[in-house]
């Protein structure tokens, strides 16, 4: 096997997640010297309704930045690049002469604009928007949240306002105020980007009233966005990459052509399959989005697609077992008490905190336990949550193997949540296919370092970059995988009755 090309320096990457915020440096060996994390908090003002403050992040981007480049103990002058990875659809606006947000950040859990989504859709523009965005009309995108905003915060001069996600944003205080940019991944989210032609949708921007002048300039996903202001880290570092956290896992874990395929167990679960160079569309309500862009040899723009299934709660019902009902303290323990009983006891979880994601796209479902008695311990409840994990997950592969000649036969799995052994081997015998887990389970960051690297000239080979990852575990399926696969059956008809709560 070929070896990393040497180069001097460090990759410093950023990971700007929906529960934290973390930053991590890569040595030219592709290996972690030194990373920070800070925990971030989260605002619920209204049941359905969660915002970030957007000081906050950039406070903690600073110190997560500083924080990791004094555990790797290297200078900053010694970073070749910088590369950004984000939570996707969070959205704000922000006074472009002062430099603070206007409101708080809404984040892509939030359910507000769930009426102005109905509203679009019984004027019949769902179709059109799905034709040019890829996507369905669901609160989880960014738009309608942008026109909320601009409808909440009145009399301001709309000359002086930027908008943008938190890459926008945090690439704006990155670079001093001097860059107000995003790109082609997380444009595509926002669903205001025409995945045809990868640019601002004039129709798009009249159905959400949206002023083009307050949006950032889309670029390639891989390519220079510009240099740190030397007031943070004392000198400038290039910004060289910025991708969407599900892109980034996808282009760590080197799934950069069809028929390969992850999926990311974070705060959601996000399983994504590289189409190629074409847009593919599915029947089964899977959303089409862009993988990464960069510019090629010849100057062209080289567009990877993509299918995606968005699962909005995975780590986001772990931790509220752990900070709402307090029925745990850490996240471990879900693994063992999981393991203490044979079985769920006739409980079944649905994970619909912030309505249901694909293939249902119900954002007015509501999460539920169905199944209790007396009988029923909190074992049986942690264990009802970690199967509605892997439960959520069957559906999706089934709707992508329903659009694929070639059934799935394996799945990569990264994210916080993929540390659980139980879950891992209860997704290997409900799905009937080998679960592969890497070492590296921080695979979205990796992403990021590695599309920053390549993109800077600092790496220079992406295949071998990305086949030196290590596995950590494959997990086979199970003989008794017959029983998971008939309760996956009866959790079908728990998450039907979940849909039909509001009806």
């Amino acid at each position: 096997m070929d070896s990393i090309s040497p180069s001097s320096g460090y990759i410093l990457a950023l990971d700007l997640g929906t529960t934290g915020n973390r930053a991590f440096v890569f040595n030219a060996a592709g290996q972690i010297v030194g990373q920070a994390y800070k925990e971030l908090t989260q605002y619920y003002p209204q049941p359905g309704w969660l915002e970030h403050d957007p000081e906050e992040i950039w406070q903690d981007t600073c110190w997560v930045m500083r924080n990791a480049i004094a555990n790797a103990q290297i200078f900053p002058s010694e970073i070749a690049a910088l590369g950004l990875t984000v939570q996707r659809e969070t959205c704000l606006i922000w006074d472009k002469n002062t430099g603070k947000p206007l409101h708080p950040a809404i984040v892509w859990q939030d359910r507000r604009t769930a009426p102005l989504c109905h509203q679009l859709q019984a004027q019949g523009y769902a179709p059109e928007i799905c034709d040019r965005t890829g996507l369905v009309v669901d609160a989880y995108f960014s738009a309608t949240k942008l026109r909320w905003l601009l409808d909440k915060v009145t009399g301001v001069d709309l000359n002086n306002v930027l908008a943008g996600t938190i890459d926008t944003w945090v690439l704006w205080n990155l670079t001093g105020g001097r860059v107000h940019a995003t790109d082609h991944s997380n444009a595509s989210r926002t669903m205001l980007m025409n995945l045809k032609t990868c640019a601002w949708d004039e129709t798009l921007l009249q159905i959400f009233q949206i002023p083009l002048q307050i949006l950032p300039q889309i670029q390639p996903s891989l390519g220079k966005f510009g240099l740190t202001d030397t007031a943070l880290l004392g000198v400038e570092i290039p910004i060289t990459a910025i991708l969407g956290d599900q892109q980034a896992a996808l282009f760590g874990h080197g799934c950069d052509r069809p028929g390969l395929m992850k999926c990311t167990y974070g705060t959601g679960s996000f399983l994504v399959a590289h189409t190629g160079s074409q847009i593919v569309r599915s029947p089964n309500q899977l959303i089409s989005t862009l993988a990464w862009t960069q510019v090629n040899h010849s100057g062209n723009l080289d567009i990877g697609y993509a299918l995606e299934g968005s699962m909005f709660t995975t780590g986001a019902c772990i931790q509220w077992l752990r900070d709402g009902i307090k029925l745990i303290n850490t996240a471990a323990q879900t693994e063992a008490m999981a393991n203490h009983v044979p079985d769920n006891g006739g409980v079944y979880f649905v994970p619909a905190f912030s309505g249901l994601g694909a293939p249902h796209w119900d954002m007015n479902a509501r999460g539920a336990f169905f199944g209790i008695t007396a009988s029923v311990q909190p074992q049986h409840l942690v264990r009802a949550v970690l199967e509605a994990i892997a439960y959520q997950v069957v559906e999706v592969v089934q709707a992508i193997n329903a659009c694929s000649n070639t059934p799935m036969g394996r799945l990569i799995v990264d994210g916080g949540a993929c540390e659980n052994n139980f879950l891992m081997q209860f997704q290997a015998d409900v799905l009937g296919i080998p679960v592969e887990r890497p070492k590296m389970r921080d695979t979205t960051v990796q992403g990021a370092a590695f599309a920053a690297g390549l993109a800077a000239g600092f790496w220079d080979n992406y295949t071998t970059l990305v086949s030196q990852r290590q596995i950590d575990r494959i997990f086979e399926p199970d003989q008794d995988k017959n029983n998971a696969v008939v309760n996956f059956t009866i959790w079908q008809k728990a998450v039907q009755r979940s849909l039909a709560w509001a009806e």
